[in-house]
């Protein structure tokens, strides 16, 4: 697992354009301000960029692929098409599935079942109602992380629209954890699954 994801704190900040098909993101150190991850869609097929632009996108396919500024691989956040509920799948740089997120049927704000490769539960995501606060938390209470549009710390200057977020990952989670790959790539399921 690459270094950058023992960072407990990533300040997330989506590309905005009038006609843009892709979903990209820029991943901040808030103790620096500097980039130190890119979350890229590079391979839209025709037909999905078309979609994109109408009231269909949340139910079309993406594959996000997480990398270092110089390119490095990272992980990689998979979905096929989708109709009523989302399963998607993260992937380590091999391509291996390390875990994925199952979207609940009946859910206020929008609520995911995470799991490892076997298919073990390690907690759910659930989101608000009325806000953009998303919470890991186990089946015992315990929260893993939580990803939040409120923003007050050092790097509060770098977000001033509504296309940007926060994750805080919970010092509990070990550093080289798959589960930090898994909590991570939540800002690419919550954005495209819930929030489109």
């Amino acid at each position: 697992m690459h270094s950058a994801l023992n960072n407990n704190l990533f300040l997330v900040k989506e590309h905005v354009g009038l006609f843009k098909a892709a979903n990209n993101f820029d991943i901040y150190d808030p103790e620096s301000g500097e980039v130190i991850l890119h979350c890229r869609e590079p391979r839209l097929g025709m037909l999905t960029k078309l979609f994109r632009f109408t009231d269909y996108k949340r139910f079309t396919p993406f594959e996000i692929e997480i990398t270092t500024p110089s390119g490095d691989p990272v992980c990689s956040v998979h979905r096929g098409l989708s109709v009523f509920l989302s399963t998607v799948d993260v992937r380590d740089t091999q391509k291996e599935i390390i875990g994925s997120f199952k979207q609940h049927l009946f859910s206020i704000g929008g609520a995911f079942t995470v799991l490892s490769a076997t298919g073990k539960e390690l907690c759910h995501l659930k989101g608000s109602w009325t806000g953009w606060n998303f919470r890991f938390v186990a089946d015992d209470g315990t929260e893993f992380a939580h990803v939040t549009k409120k923003w007050s710390g050092v790097g509060k200057e770098l977000f001033t629209s509504a296309d940007n977020y926060v994750l805080e990952i919970d010092d509990s989670v070990p550093a080289d954890n798959p589960l930090r790959q898994i909590i991570f790539s939540a800002v690419m399921c919550i954005d495209m699954v819930l929030k489109e």
